[in-house]
């Protein structure tokens, strides 16, 4: 190689370092600022939006707006949720290592990276199949062996991968799938926003108790609408 050539990777090996510390400070304000600030203390859940990339979840042209306190467009009409709403839905689950976790709307595969920093597995379906494939390649790309991407109608569920000791949709529904409710655990929780204006939704959570299902509105959120197959 090159005395040329040698200077050239040396000024990209320190241009990425920098960029990656870059982002870490980024991640570390948008903790501190957006989230601690707020109402999020779940010690695994702040430890895990300090760890999970999420300018790599996103776009290249919006990286430099990836730790912002907003959703981002990520094509296919669909967005990445804003931070504090990502934190939020995970601490409301009260997740803990063991816990088999399912998510409905993949999307960037984000909250998937997220919720399986924190438990042993995470099974997600995306009904808008590029976007579930560029994220099941992406995760894979990032070394997380504890998630599994489905393509398909998230609508009735993963059956086979049931019970579910919590589960989180993150686009809006008119009211809560049956089938998710049949899918959760005894004790399990599950965090999903529902209502009938599409700009303006609850985050309910629904908890099974000795085969009961209790529900408990929480916050008013703007979501997708959950896509179904046609």
């Amino acid at each position: 190689m090159s005395k040329i050539s040698v200077i050239i990777l040396i000024a990209f090996l320190m241009e990425t370092t920098n960029g990656q510390e870059s982002y870490k400070a980024q991640r570390e304000l948008m903790v501190n600022t957006q989230l601690i600030a707020r109402d999020i203390h779940d010690v695994s859940t702040l430890n895990a939006m300090r760890r999970v990339k999420r300018h790599e979840f996103v776009p290249e042209v919006m990286k430099a707006h990836a730790y912002e306190d907003r959703p981002l467009a990520i094509g296919n009409k669909q967005t990445i949720s804003q931070p504090y709403i990502v934190a939020y839905m995970t601490q409301e689950l009260k997740l803990k290592p063991d816990y088999r976790v399912l998510e409905i709307g993949t999307g960037s595969g984000y909250q998937a990276a997220v919720l399986a920093t924190i438990v042993d597995s995470v099974y997600t379906i995306e009904i808008v199949e590029p976007l579930g494939i560029t994220a099941r390649k992406l995760l894979k790309q990032l070394g997380y062996k504890n998630i599994e991407v489905r393509l398909g109608d998230g609508y009735h569920g993963w059956p086979d991968k049931a019970p579910f000791d919590a589960i989180i949709v993150t686009a809006g529904v008119k009211e809560i799938p049956p089938d998710l409710l049949d899918q959760l655990a005894e004790g399990g929780r599950m965090i999903i926003p529902v209502g009938q204006n599409l700009f303006h939704r609850n985050l309910i959570l629904a908890t099974k108790k000795n085969g009961e299902i209790k529900t408990q509105k929480l916050i008013g959120v703007a979501f997708v609408p959950f896509t179904r197959k046609k």
